[in-house]
């Protein structure tokens, strides 16, 4: 029950953040569970298997506040399902400890570039649909590979472009929808074909996983009124300090120097 309530919290606070920055819910819950011993792809297939429920809510929340620019969405979409597929299958096939430095550094990468993008001021202007093409297809394939980071790459680039923030957020949250269903799909096919050889660690993760979808259903429902009324860049400082510090107790983990 502690490790429900913990993850619960977990989710629920990355859920909350994740409605008002268009990013956080898979770096940080993937963070936490690299932190407590899950293994990367196991991470990986946990949070995304709750971000199913999780970006269902949030969807629904951006598209009743008008938050989506459905221009952009269906390129978004399709693109950053098969970067995801992709970046599932190919995780999957690896040794978990042999990937666990590259997915902490990239998440540390993550919380940097965040700290980065919270100081810097944006001009809007239009973006044309067919440059989320090629971002989405990258932003699936990181998304997969480090448990996180669709929001990271994808909203952030979009408003680094000049997209109006809160229309950024509410099109990658939504497009996140159909991501998080493919790539759980694929840990599944994975797992059924027996290309996942140590996805037995799943089971032993059941508590986390349904911390993380109970508490971030509690907060996606308000994900589209967080967007609009939430200070972004005080949130946006707290995610990447936490992002930095957590990557950095792993790494230390990681390297002997803490148990």
């Amino acid at each position: 029950m502690d490790t429900f309530l913990l993850f619960l919290l977990v989710g629920f606070l990355a859920q909350a953040v994740d409605g008002a920055l268009g990013m956080a819910y898979g770096v940080i819950s993937s963070s936490v569970l690299l932190a407590v011993g899950v293994p990367p792809a196991t991470a990986s297939a946990s949070v995304h298997g709750a971000e199913v429920f999780t970006t269902a809510a949030s969807a629904g929340s951006h598209i009743w506040h008008r938050n989506v620019d459905w221009r952009l969405l269906v390129p978004l979409a399709i693109a950053g399902v098969i970067g995801g597929c992709l970046g599932a299958y190919v995780l999957t096939g690896i040794e978990g400890e042999v990937i666990k430095p590259f997915v902490i550094a990239y998440l540390a990468l993550m919380g940097v570039y965040i700290l980065w993008r919270a100081g810097h001021e944006i001009h809007l202007r239009r973006i044309r649909a067919w440059v989320t093409a090629p971002l989405g297809l990258i932003g699936g394939f990181l998304d997969a590979i480090g448990g996180g980071g669709w929001g990271p790459t994808v909203s952030s680039t979009l408003v680094g472009a000049g997209q109006e923030p809160r229309r950024a957020i509410g099109t990658v949250n939504t497009a996140e929808f159909f991501l998080a269903v493919a790539i759980s799909a694929t840990f599944v096919w994975a797992l059924v074909t027996g290309h996942w050889r140590d996805a037995d660690a799943l089971q032993n993760h059941a508590g986390a996983v349904a911390g993380l979808v109970v508490g971030g259903l509690a907060a996606a429902p308000f994900a589209g009124l967080i967007a609009k009324r939430v200070p972004r860049r005080v949130l946006a400082y707290a995610v990447g300090i936490v992002l930095v510090a957590l990557a950095g107790v792993q790494a230390l983990q990681l390297a002997g120097v803490l148990a």
